[in-house]
């Protein structure tokens, strides 16, 4: 998170609240601390620093503290949240990482990175920050900022563990491809979120060939006024399906939480990981009723005659749980839409100003590589380092199995959701060895315009 444009746009209110950082942002903690735990392992040092920018609930931090109760270490974790942001279980976390090593909390902005430490870190992470600012700072020039600053914050031959939202597999996020909707709740979606996004959102669909183009029946309709009983064929960059595809995953999610359906499903933890299949994503969802007046008592007798009692709560098989979301949210959106249930008003306000503007894709891989190594060169650093995955396995994406498969039941042409995890190591100019491994991943990943801009820049350097 970035100070400057951002902190006006930033909401705030919503990203520090405790249903949002202690509990929805609090979660895979074992893939938040993977690379940090690798880069760990590269470490020629006994002793190390570790950054973590924007730690959120400190999943990553409890899960690095049960790292090292195995394989000690001294290590001391400086952790930066933006202004404000406060959360009990970054305290917790925190305190059950001082029984095995140090920490220390420092609230300011990313782009100050280098003087909110007291020292170089030999690993700077960030989880799911890069996003955000692209979406709250002044899009890719806070973003190209950040980046910059890495280097001068970071000790040579230290790490960057990057993990944020994948992207999609083309050479950029322009291009255009076509898509069709035919479910309800998806066409009401992209009629009350797409026009909010493009009008408000941070992004970089502002090409003259980047409007979307909507048909129903045959006929060019406007996005805000798309008919959501008729399936809609849609023209449009293939990064804004990306976006309506991930921000309809996020608002799910978000209702659900809200208990405003009439259910409320475990979301985290031990029970949230009951599997059927892992690798077809089809698992038991175990959720409780909640008070909401939505849920008639019909509907809720028969959603127990489709489930098993678990304990204090029920239990039921994935895809008949999402089918019977489905039905909910086109009833919810319909109630927020229509203004005729507050409830459902508040609750689709909420999601929309914590996540609405978010733009969470705004590089391809191949950008993403390039750009790291291009700006930390362009940063000018006395040692003259450069930022790039020197390992085969330094680059990885973790897909998400449960939403894959609601996606492609959902469907024509769903898109991969996933996260995309990068181990940036800073190399010095004159490591030859090492630059030319870490081109020969680049090599892997990038066409040969960004090799050439890379090569470029480090010869010039």
């Amino acid at each position: 998170m970035t100070q400057e444009g951002g902190m006006n746009n930033f909401a705030r209110e919503h990203k520090s609240a405790s249903s949002y950082i202690d509990v929805a942002a609090n979660d895979h903690g074992d893939e938040k601390g993977y690379l940090v735990r690798h880069a760990l392992a590269r470490l020629s040092s006994p002793n190390a620093h570790v950054v973590e920018i924007g730690p959120g609930g400190g999943a990553a931090v409890r899960h690095l503290a049960s790292h090292l109760r195995t394989q000690p270490r001294s290590v001391h974790m400086t952790l930066i949240e933006a202004p404000g942001v406060v959360s009990k279980s970054l305290t917790d976390a925190m305190d059950y990482f001082d029984t095995v090593g140090t920490s220390a909390l420092v609230h300011g902005w990313a782009q100050d990175l280098s003087t909110l430490i007291p020292m170089s870190a030999d690993i700077i992470s960030a989880s799911a920050l890069m996003h955000e600012v692209y979406s709250y700072g002044s899009g890719y020039a806070d973003l190209y900022a950040l980046i910059r600053a890495l280097p001068t914050a970071l000790a040579e031959y230290g790490f960057f563990a990057y993990r944020d939202v994948y992207s999609v597999h083309t050479a950029s996020l322009h291009d255009r491809t076509i898509h069709t909707y035919t479910g309800q709740p998806w066409l009401q979606f992209l009629q009350m979120f797409t026009p909010h996004y493009l009008d408000n959102g941070r992004h970089p669909y502002h090409r003259s060939n980047d409007e979307p183009v909507a048909r129903q029946n045959s006929q060019i309709v406007a996005l805000s006024s798309l008919d959501d009983r008729v399936a809609a064929v849609i023209e449009a960059p293939i990064g804004l399906f990306r976006e309506v595809q991930r921000h309809y995953v996020t608002m799910r999610d978000h209702v659900w939480r809200s208990g405003v359906l009439g259910f409320t499903p475990v979301l985290d933890g031990q029970l949230s990981n009951d599997w059927v299949d892992f690798r077809a994503g089809h698992k038991r969802v175990h959720f409780s009723f909640s008070d909401s007046a939505r849920m008639s008592s019909d509907q809720r007798a028969n959603l127990r005659a489709l489930s098993e009692s678990y304990g204090d709560h029920f239990v039921i098989d994935g895809d008949i749980f999402d089918a019977i979301t489905d039905l909910a949210l086109a009833d919810f959106l319909t109630a927020a839409a229509g203004a005729v249930d507050e409830t459902c008003v508040q609750v689709w306000g909420s999601w929309l100003e914590r996540e609405g503007r978010e733009t969470y894709v705004y590089l391809t891989r191949d950008e993403l590589l390039t750009e790291f190594a291009v700006n930390s060169i362009e940063a000018g650093t006395d040692g003259e380092t450069v930022l790039m995955p020197v390992h085969a396995d330094d680059v990885s994406t973790r897909t998400r199995a449960y939403y894959n498969r609601y996606l492609s039941n959902s469907l024509a042409n769903p898109l991969i959701d996933a996260k995309q995890l990068v181990l940036f190591q800073n190399i010095p100019i004159t490591d030859s060895v090492l630059l030319q491994s870490a081109l020969s991943v680049l090599g892997e990943h990038c066409t040969k315009p960004s090799l050439a801009r890379v090569m470029s820049a480090v010869w010039r350097s």
